[in-house]
């Protein structure tokens, strides 16, 4: 069974036009072109565009759309993923809403405002405006949309991972290796991989023709993590200053 581009546009409620125009940028291809030139949708198609719509509601532009449905081709995966934040956001939403009834209550009666129940619910995401002013919004929104739909033991793998990339650049520091060693240089190596793993990110490799200046990004970086305090408490200032010449060195032969 297929739908016409006209029944789909009216159950998804969004218009024939944005459908035509996610055919033209290769987000949504329809399954079949009747002889009339209608569009026409299969069972995958429709799969897809809820993916695409649930995305779109998150703020990503069609680029980043683009990309994170590229990074997870299993569509059930990643509806499983997305539902598991969408319940997430629901019980937020939910202490949300007791927390706003709660104030109108005591507002309305007059009683004591309990501050430690006001703002249950409110998610302040950590480095969100730091990440908008470098990068962009679609940086973030692509970020945060991977990070979110990530299961608990995949995010915990990551911060593994994460910390003992960390751990690792300490150690090599703290034992006096060279920036340009074997062994500064394979750190230099995984913490690009790294980089280049997460969606949204001026390092992610590009999924829709546009480029990105990997090596640029990878020097900027290194410099950062010298200029930033956060960065020098991690790796403590001689650490910090030793990220930043191993990776300027990988990304001057590598990159």
């Amino acid at each position: 069974m297929d739908w016409s581009v006209q029944q789909i546009a009216k159950l998804a409620g969004t218009t024939s036009r944005t459908l035509r125009h996610y055919d033209d940028v290769g987000l949504l291809k329809p399954s079949r072109t009747g002889g009339n030139g209608y569009r026409y949708y299969d069972r995958g198609a429709l799969v897809r565009l809820q993916r695409i719509l649930l995305l779109r509601e998150l703020g990503l532009g069609l680029a980043a759309v683009a990309e994170v449905i590229g990074h997870e081709a299993d569509a059930e995966r990643a509806l499983g993923r997305h539902l598991e934040w969408l319940r997430q956001e629901q019980d937020r939403l939910a202490r949300q809403i007791a927390s706003v009834q709660q104030t109108i209550e005591a507002v309305k009666e007059g009683g004591e405002i309990m501050a430690e129940q006001m703002f249950d619910g409110f998610d302040h995401t950590q480095y969100k405006e730091e990440v908008e002013e470098r990068w962009g919004q679609e940086a973030y929104a692509t970020s945060d949309a991977w990070w979110r739909g990530m299961g608990t033991a995949e995010k915990d793998a990551w911060k593994r991972r994460s910390a003992q990339l960390g751990s690792d650049w300490t150690a090599a520091a703290e034992a006096g290796v060279a920036a340009d060693s074997p062994e500064a240089q394979d750190l230099a190596r995984r913490h690009v991989e790294w980089l280049t793993g997460i969606p949204g990110t001026p390092a992610a490799a590009p999924a829709t023709g546009s480029s990105s200046d990997l090596k640029g990004y990878v020097a900027g970086l290194g410099e950062m993590y010298v200029a930033d305090p956060r960065f020098a408490a991690n790796y403590g200032e001689a650490g910090a200053a030793f990220v930043r010449d191993a990776l300027r060195i990988y990304a001057g032969k590598h990159l």
